[in-house]
């Protein structure tokens, strides 16, 4: 059991195999809900963020990147799983607007085709509402209704980690429910991620081309996140109904695994940031080396360091 980990369960990097693993579980919860517009959904998400679309460029952020997406996604469908472990339901149509809001919630991130200036960080304040404006935009090419778009767009909103969910318009419980269910993904999907203490790095210069100058360099990024892991503990359990606790019924139900496997490796990762920032002498980021992630800042950022 300790040694079964997360990314050993999907390969994470192949947005097929993401895609026909959240199949197999939408249907276990929601044998209703058509798995084509999923389906064609996702597929219209990847080819927006590949630059496949007239008007908008391919994704260039690499934190924020197209597979903080699809990890995003098949959280949120492991969530639905969960909570349809726990006696709660949502219809079709609403697991439909929960998962579009899910492949879109990031969406603000990229850039029109004549912008020319940066890369989408600079959106890093405004890509929240960024992303829910496309929503309202595009909704029809990802099976949405009309009367859904409001519904959506809440859920998008609840991702904000400045947003006081207070005053979020939720039409009705369930949005509300999913909106908290779809925050918590996004947390999750990053925080899990096998690669997430080397993203930092990347994420440090999203945040500097943003002009949001609260870290003095990626290695103070580092040091500032031993404290983010307990903002997000308290967010988890004070604002999205701790939502998180539905993982650990899906894992059981889907894997037959007892056990949470997305705190799991957050729990990893935040003993192993502990370790290396407090090693005696070291560089921390010597000692990131998982996909090369470390060196690719370098060539892209500190070229010559």
């Amino acid at each position: 059991m300790d040694d079964i980990q997360l990314a050993n369960l999907v390969k994470m990097e192949s947005p097929q195999a993401v895609l026909d693993e959240a199949i197999t579980v939408v249907a276990c919860f929601s044998p209703d809900t058509d798995p084509l517009t999923i389906r064609s959904a996702f597929d219209k998400t990847v080819s927006l963020y590949q630059g496949e679309w007239d008007h908008t460029k391919a994704c260039n952020t690499d934190y924020h990147d197209l597979k903080h997406v699809t990890d995003c996604f098949l959280a949120m469908v492991r969530l639905f799983h969960g909570a349809g472990q726990t006696g709660i339901s949502f219809s079709p149509r609403q697991v439909h607007q929960g998962l579009v809001a899910a492949l879109l919630h990031d969406a603000g991130y990229l850039q029109n085709k004549d912008d020319n200036q940066g890369t989408g960080a600079k959106y890093t304040r405004c890509h929240v509402r960024r992303s829910m404006d496309f929503l309202q935009r595009h909704f029809a090419a990802f099976g949405l209704q009309e009367s859904e778009i409001h519904a959506s767009m809440a859920m998008i909103h609840c991702t904000d980690l400045n947003c006081d969910l207070a005053s979020v318009p939720f039409p009705d419980k369930p949005t509300e429910q999913i909106g908290k269910m779809l925050a918590t993904a996004d947390i999750l999907a990053q925080m899990a991620d096998r690669t997430y203490l080397e993203k930092l790095l990347f994420l440090f210069y999203e945040l500097d081309e943003a002009r949001i100058q609260d870290y003095r360099d990626d290695l103070d990024l580092m040091h500032q996140s031993k404290d983010f892991y307990i903002r997000m503990a308290n967010r988890f359990e004070n604002q999205l109904s701790s939502s998180n606790r539905l993982m650990v019924h899906h894992f059981k139900a889907r894997w037959k695994i007892d056990a949470d496997l997305y705190q799991r490796a957050i729990d990893n990762q935040r003993v192993y940031l502990s370790t290396i920032l407090t090693a005696p002498g070291d560089d921390p980021r010597d000692q990131l080396r998982r996909s090369s992630i470390v060196e690719a800042v370098k060539n892209k950022h500190r070229p010559g360091a």
